[in-house]
């Protein structure tokens, strides 16, 4: 054992954790335990739990740089991480010594849990797919790091208003984070502004130095991500804004208070919030500041931190692989260029290639507006010496593409990584494929569209560049924590756990889904998980919903793209159904929606306010009690997620095809035995190939479909005036019908429709209701129905998140476990 290395404690018995509990308690906190809040008593647990990490923690540190295995370094500007301590017990297989060794001091283990405030640092998917990544990194023992920000306010808590989206800060921090711990010996020092100067080294080279106008300090915050059977640890560091002069005594000496506390004001606002709004130059700038800050210290304290003594940087591409996770950290590139050129004193030619093997870049979107292009003058103003840097490449690159395509000036024009209409503008996506080893899409279909038409120039240029990763969700959150019921029947089942970090083992559950006491089994548990939602609902929110109905579910962020308005044009169909004919034969059900619209979506909002409106006139119809229902908790957040997932019976997955990149909901759903609904959009065509086509509710127009109609001239009322249930539908919500008679209610997001529908909502309506009405014949056989669920679960190895890290080791980061 070396002198770095620390033995593992053993795991304590349920009364040495509850004395250990006591002690922390009194001596770490202060407080006994008859005045001990439920929040003492988390903090208290998490930090005995964290004692368990840090060993293995430690000892890993060490091993990574010492041994010098090729590390991941993931750069993310989301970490959407779900509670921690939950997560933490189970890895270490601490959860039922904790519940019982509490329970000796009559405290519930539950009750310490719902303490935990969800640190909200990421908006959605690409958040939530990073958190997943990082715990299968440590699962598989592959050496990683996490880097990111530590948002002082997360993404808002929503709340709702008069049938309105009202963000509320997210203090999340307010309380203290336990699983966190500050090292700021490891500050960085970050440059913003200032002028770009040519200097005479002691070699006698001139060289560019960069001098900044103003630096802000990044503290680093280590979190453990700790792996499932807690043999491995990994860190996910989140950089926090400070100021390195925080207070001028002068100036406070002087009465200008204000004043002598700005720059430390000026620094933290860097950190202060998760997507600040990019409206105004100002946001954009603040923005772009972000992106830099975390990306730049993140480069900066891998080289200072993460490599052994005496390390010849030369080396670098065989120590790390930076993976960008999409285009916010894609200003890394030109940095990791300057550090190298201006502060290593390489030339400019080594130093390229260097950092082109340095870095691989997923791409997450098709929505061009997602592919981020920020303005010259800003990025001269911001970050001088950069764009410096980015010209220089963008000149060998199209001296590159020249060469292949000579005289082909539209080729170099789309190829650009300055654009020049409608404004001079740096498309940060092109920087990241010139800058990658390595470009990946998130799904076959997302790939496929990269390469045939998002990046196409770029994909005939450097063919071997571009591949694929279809993203995957963490079997242990999204089933060993989420689903404890459906885990311990498919533990037993199967005779063993290894499924936990081999998911692919669920393929044993075929000949399953053909025995009936099984099936009995599997609807029990879905049916208790139902009325746990129930509960949680009727508690957390005064949402009063049955679970003798179906559970049809949409939860997402709000985005048109995702069309929560074909969603709620069916509920309004089935709706007018009902009244029109109260002894009509319809599938109870209850529509559960969640979602946040970002704050400056205007749209998204009105959407939400819309589908409430209608929801509050549904549910409040004394026809509709037991036959329809509509459910939309606010502030929908992973712990939610955790209880709808597996109470779930259909999954909504209704985007217009070629929008989605990939989506992560439709994979939980389908592995906790929700039967889809969709189109051929993401992952949903991967998961209808697996699961089989014969249980999965296909419908709508597929890629080339939308792409024909596009281009003929898409007429949105024309599928109106053809359809009159559908006119019907649209004439009940311009009424004020589902509005409280306000017929001004549904003019935005109708009119939207009907002018312009850019996601061919009304395109696909006729085809959605009617893969809907089938929906409805197979659940009222619950047998079949329970069959076919289960083979869902059975087929859905291939979506852990295990498996899609394996594909970036094998096929693009090239490292291994240690």
């Amino acid at each position: 054992m070396t002198e770095t290395e620390l033995t593992h404690r053993p795991i304590p018995t349920p009364e040495q954790l509850s004395r250990a509990f006591l002690n922390e308690l009194i001596h770490g906190q202060g407080i006994d335990l008859r005045r001990a809040t439920d929040n003492d008593k988390y903090q208290a647990l998490s930090r005995l739990t964290r004692e368990y990490l840090m060993d293995n923690w430690i000892n890993r540190l060490s091993r990574h740089i010492d041994e010098a295995p090729k590390a991941v370094a993931y750069l993310s500007a989301e970490y959407l991480l779900g509670p921690q301590l939950d997560n933490a017990l189970v890895a270490f297989g601490l959860k039922e010594i904790a519940r019982d060794g509490l329970a000796e001091l009559d405290v519930d283990l539950d009750d310490v849990l719902a303490a935990e405030p969800e640190p909200g640092l990421g908006n959605g998917g690409l958040g939530r797919l990073a958190a997943c990544y990082m715990d299968s990194l440590a699962t598989m023992g592959i050496p990683a790091i996490g880097y990111g920000i530590r948002y002082e306010y997360g993404i808002f808590t929503q709340t709702f208003v008069d049938h309105k989206q009202v963000e509320v800060p997210d203090k999340w921090l307010q309380n203290g984070n336990p699983w966190e711990f500050a090292h700021t010996e490891m500050t960085q020092m970050i440059g913003f502004g200032g002028t770009v100067e040519e200097v005479v080294d002691d070699a006698g080279n001139t060289r560019k130095q960069w001098i900044p106008d103003h630096v802000v300090n990044a503290v680093p915050y280590n979190t453990l991500v700790p792996g499932y059977g807690g043999a491995a640890v990994n860190t996910l560091r989140l950089w926090s804004a400070q100021s390195p002069d925080e207070f001028n005594l002068e100036i406070f000496n002087a009465g200008d208070y204000q004043k002598a506390v700005q720059q430390q004001i000026d620094a933290e606002v860097l950190t202060k919030v998760l997507y600040p709004e990019d409206s105004t130059a100002q946001g954009k700038r603040l923005r772009l500041s972000q992106q830099y800050f975390f990306s730049a210290a993140s480069i900066r304290d891998l080289i200072d931190h993460g490599v052994p003594a005496n390390f010849d940087i030369r080396r670098l591409p065989e120590r790390v692989i930076f993976q960008l996770n999409d285009t916010h950290p894609v200003i890394a590139i030109p940095e990791l260029m300057r550090v190298l050129i201006d502060d290593h004193g390489f030339d400019w030619d080594e130093a390229w290639g260097i950092t082109r093997q340095c870095f691989a870049y997923t791409c997450h979107t098709l929505l061009p507006e997602a592919l981020e292009v920020w303005a010259v003058d800003l990025m001269e103003s911001l970050l001088p010496r950069h764009m410096e840097l980015i010209y220089e490449i963008n000149d060998w690159f199209l001296d590159e593409v020249a060469s292949a395509f000579p005289g082909d000036h539209d080729v170099l024009r789309r190829m650009s990584l300055v654009q020049e209409i409608p404004f001079r503008g740096v498309r940060m996506a092109h920087l990241a494929v010139v800058g990658s080893s390595k470009v990946n899409g998130v799904a076959e279909l997302h790939s496929q569209l990269l390469r045939d038409r998002v990046l196409n120039d770029f994909s005939a240029f450097e063919p071997e560049k571009f591949t694929n990763v279809t993203n995957g969700i963490t079997p242990r959150r999204f089933m060993r924590i989420a689903n404890p019921g459906l885990s311990e029947l498919i533990t037993d089942s199967l005779g063993s756990d290894e499924w936990v970090t081999n998911l692919d083992l669920l393929t044993g559950l075929e000949p399953f889904a053909d025995d009936e006491s099984f099936r009995q089994q599997f609807a029990q548990i879905k049916r208790a998980n139902k009325a746990a939602l129930a509960d949680i609902l009727a508690t957390r929110d005064g949402i009063d919903i049955s679970p003798d109905t179906i559970f049809d579910v949409m939860v997402k962020r709000l985005h048109e793209y995702k069309r929560q308005t074909l969603k709620l044009l069916h509920i309004v169909t089935l709706y007018r159904r009902l009244t029109e004919d109260p002894s009509a034969q319809v599938l109870p059900r209850t529509a559960i929606f969640g979602a946040k619209a970002a704050p400056g979506y205007w749209m998204a909002k009105e959407t939400i306010e819309l589908i409430l409106r209608v929801g509050s006139t549904i549910n409040n119809d004394p026809n509709m009690t037991g036959k329809l229902a509509v459910a939309f908790p606010a502030n929908y957040n992973v712990l939610l997620n955790e209880s709808i997932v597996p109470a779930a019976e259909l999954s909504e997955q209704i985007s217009m095809a070629g929008k989605e990149a990939s989506g992560t909901g439709n994979m939980k759903f389908t592995l906790n035995g929700a039967l889809t609904i969709g189109t051929l959009d993401g992952a949903n065509v991967e998961i209808r190939n697996l699961v089989g086509a014969e249980n999965f509710f296909l419908f709508g127009l597929d890629v080339d479909e939308v792409t024909d109609l596009q281009q003929s001239g898409y007429q949105p009322r024309a599928f109106v005036d053809k359809d009159p249930e559908l006119a019907a539908t649209i004439d009940a919500l311009m009424s004020g019908e589902l509005t409280e008679g306000d017929v001004s209610a549904a003019q935005a997001v109708i009119g939207h429709l009907l002018d312009q529908d850019p996601f061919m909502a009304l395109a696909d309506y006729r085809a959605y209701v009617d893969c809907q009405d089938e929906v409805e014949a197979l659940y009222a056989d619950p047998d079949e129905w329970n069959r076919k669920a289960i083979l869902n679960v059975a087929r859905a190895g291939y979506f852990s998140s295990d498996r899609a890290i394996q594909d970036y080791v094998d096929d693009i980061w090239h490292t291994q476990p240690n």
